[in-house]
């Protein structure tokens, strides 16, 4: 990648200085990545086309309950559930971060309505999936960009954690729940995790004197371009290449563990449903998807439970864990909070996630619309 180069290092040289600087060494985790995808646009949300072309009759009346949601167009489950709740009557508004620019939104602070396009809403459940700033189709090293991309994370994390509705995944709870207070957390509910250390010089870190695997702190794609995604995945740890060499930001270097099987778990309220993932390298989930591996499996009810009790620790009410099989050990190595199950379900050929975390978010929907009903005055 031409943007994963090394540029110039300021060595403390004042200008006009005859010393040359050097070339930085590409960090680790960018080199031999070459995983790209382009993240459409393109509008397939079923509710938003059917209201947008005036197919359904605008009804007069108290502002109508919605579920809103905050993603992008490429989100997959959020179109597929927009369809779900469609058939029985529940209305979903989409807010998408590579389509928000010139949105007619007006969002009230005194009373839990919005004005979306030409409609008044009440939320009653908010769920921020895939709403990244970096998506936003705005350059940020102008004035411009840089303006649009800070007003909109300041309302889009408001929107997320506003205490007159409810939330699916809490921003209060999700925003600070990085790979370490993940580990931290798994140990406390008695799951295994890899001996982990975060450091700028990977070559003279071996957690468990073993095998090692050199892992991104943050999120494994990178957006440098709104709309285009670079893989940071997983990589062995080569001392031999790596050396003494120092990172530019600190990456995680953790314990190799030969693994039986891999497990993914989808917690959606207090349901457990798993997948057995079969694949030959970390990265191969995203550049060889083909190849891998997925059946439905049962969760064992030991394992259920203190995966319920990590979702009550974190307040997390549909989340995706990774886990290690390891002898007759589970070894926690990450959950994501905006996991995505279309891709586990169609290779597996089921729908048990879509069904429920439909049903999850009606019954949710439901309830609250039930206690709230008193809002419609306003």
């Amino acid at each position: 990648m031409d943007e994963a180069e090394g540029r110039p290092a300021d060595l403390g040289n004042p200008p006009g200085s005859a010393a040359q600087p050097f070339l930085r060494p590409s960090p680790m985790l960018l080199q031999g990545q070459d995983y790209f995808f382009r993240s459409p646009d393109t509008l397939l949300d079923f509710q938003e086309r059917m209201f947008g072309a005036d197919l359904v009759a605008d009804e007069p009346g108290d502002p109508m309950p919605c579920v809103l949601v905050l993603a992008r167009a490429a989100d997959m489950e959020m179109n597929e559930l927009s369809l779900a709740l469609a058939e029985h009557d529940i209305r979903m508004v989409r807010i998408d971060a590579d389509r928000c620019l010139d949105l007619a939104l007006t969002i009230y602070t005194d009373t839990p309505l919005i004005e979306f396009q030409r409609w008044l809403l009440r939320p009653v459940l908010v769920w921020r999936r895939h709403f990244d700033i970096t998506a936003i189709p705005v350059d940020p090293t102008t004035v411009h960009g840089a303006y649009v991309r800070e007003q909109w994370s300041a309302v889009a994390n408001w929107l997320a954690c506003r205490g007159d509705w409810e939330q699916v995944n809490s921003v209060h709870s999700t925003e600070h729940l990085d790979r370490l207070t993940q580990l931290q957390g798994a140990s406390a509910v008695g799951l295994r995790v890899p001996r982990t250390a975060v450091t700028t010089m990977p070559g003279r870190s071996r957690p468990g004197g073993g095998r090692c695997i050199v892992k991104t702190a943050g999120h494994h794609l990178l957006e440098p371009e709104p709309g285009a995604l670079r893989g940071l995945f997983p990589r062995p740890l080569d001392i031999r290449l790596s050396g003494e060499a120092r990172e530019p930001a600190p990456v995680l270097v953790q314990q190799y563990l030969d693994a039986d099987h891999e497990l993914r778990v989808f917690v959606i309220g207090d349901r457990a449903i798993g997948f057995r993932v079969q694949k030959l390298d970390p990265a191969q989930l995203w550049v060889d998807p083909d190849s891998v591996v997925v059946e439905r499996v049962e969760v064992p009810e030991d394992l259920v439970q203190r995966l319920l009790a990590l979702c009550r620790r974190w307040r997390l009410d549909v989340a995706g864990f990774d886990l290690l099989g390891v002898g007759d050990e589970w070894v926690f190595l990450e959950v994501n909070v905006n996991c995505d199950w279309r891709w586990f379900e169609h290779r597996a050929d089921c729908a048990d996630v879509s069904t429920a975390v439909h049903d999850w978010v009606r019954s949710r929907f439901a309830e609250l619309s039930t206690a709230k009903t008193g809002w419609g005055s306003w």
